[in-house]
């Protein structure tokens, strides 16, 4: 009988995103990555302050599908949603569906 030999399969150095934050302060633009195993990645972003809102929530979008696209190999949405104060922005991370096209700014 042939056995196979084991594969040590390691758990990801970070969770598949479900969620992001983002928010502005004197230090600069501040991101919060909450994942689907109920982890959370705080950091910031490598652009000004005096960044445009927009520009920013550009840079965080590309920043999350990046991970998950080194991670987990696999592409997500980034949906914003309605501001609820000034200055902060929360967005849903999500798999696309099936029949999307895929983001043309991420090489496979």
């Amino acid at each position: 009988m042939v056995r196979r030999k084991k594969e040590n399969k390691k758990r990801p150095p970070f969770g598949m995103p479900k969620e992001i934050s983002l928010s502005a302060t004197p230090e600069g633009w501040r991101t919060s990555i909450l994942t689907m195993e109920g982890g959370m990645l705080c950091g910031r972003l490598n652009i000004p302050i005096t960044t445009d809102p927009q520009d920013a929530r550009s840079a965080a979008e590309t920043k999350v599908t990046n991970l998950a696209h080194y991670f987990h190999d696999t592409h997500v949405q980034v949906n914003w949603e309605p501001p609820q104060e000034p200055w902060s922005w929360t967005a849903q991370v999500t798999l696309p569906t099936e029949n999307g096209p895929t983001p043309p700014d991420i090489e496979t």
